[in-house]
C-alpha cells in the first residue's frame, strides 16, 4: 500500500520517524528496485541552518520543490558527483524535507549490485550517495510526486519509538547551533 498525501504533509519530525520501516521504491525502466528505510535526516525549513531553505523566503533554484505541498522528490547533488534524495514534508510553502539517509535492500539486489559495481551485500546502500546509486535515484528523479507510480513509499513495518535512535545529523559542522539537534532518526537493531 503506497503512503497517501496526508502522510507527507505533517511535522517534519513526525515524518521522519514515521518514514522508517516504509519501504522506497524506484520503478525504473531496468527494474524495481526496493529497500526498508533504516535512517533518515529531519530538515526544518526557514528555522534550521542546515536545511538548504534556510533564511530563504521564495521559490527558487534546487529548492523550489521544497515548496511544494508534502510528497515530491527533493534530489541534489553533493560534491558534484552524488545525489541525495529527500521526501518533501510539511505543508505547501513550508520548505522543509527529509533525507533517506540508508535502506535495507529487499528487491532489485542484483540491479542494485550491478549499479553498484559490487557483489557485497554490505554498505550496498548505508549512505545517502551510495543507496541513490543503487537505486538509480538521479536528478531526473528532482520533482517526482511520490504518490505516482515512479518512486514512491510504500506502508512497511511500523518501528515503534523505543527501537528508534535519535542522534546528531552528519557533515553539518557550519549549522550553528543546528549542528548539535537530534534530527537523524536510525532504527536501533540490537
Amino acid at each position: 500500500m503506497k503512503l497517501d498525501r496526508e502522510f507527507y504533509e505533517r511535522d517534519t519530525l513526525i515524518v521522519a520517524n514515521e518514514l522508517l520501516g516504509k519501504i522506497l521504491v524506484h520503478n525504473s525502466p531496468d527494474g524495481i528496485t526496493k529497500g526498508i528505510i533504516v535512517e533518515v535526516e529531519a530538515y526544518c525549513g526557514h528555522n534550521d541552518e542546515a536545511c538548504h531553505s534556510y533564511k530563504k523566503n521564495k521559490r527558487s533554484g534546487r529548492t523550489n520543490v521544497m515548496y511544494y505541498c508534502g510528497g515530491y522528490a527533493y534530489v541534489y547533488l553533493i560534491y558534484g558527483m552524488y545525489s541525495c534524495f529527500n521526501v518533501v514534508s510539511n505543508a505547501a510553502d513550508i520548505p522543509e524535507a527529509v533525507l533517506i539517509r540508508a535502506i535495507e535492500p529487499l528487491e532489485g539486489i542484483e540491479l542494485m549490485k550491478h549499479r553498484r559495481n559490487t557483489d557485497k551485500m554490505k554498505n550496498l546502500c548505508d549512505g545517502p550517495g551510495k543507496l541513490c546509486k543503487a537505486m538509480a535515484i538521479d536528478k531526473n528523479c528532482y520533482g517526482l510526486d511520490l504518490c505516482g507510480d515512479i518512486l514512491y513509499i510504500e506502508e512497511g513495518e511500523n518501528i515503534v519509538p523505543e527501537d528508534i535512535l535519535p542522534t546528531k545529523r552528519i557533515n553539518i559542522d557550519y549549522a550553528g547551533a543546528a549542528k548539535d539537534y537530534l534530527w537523524r532518526f536510525v532504527i536501533d537493531r540490537i
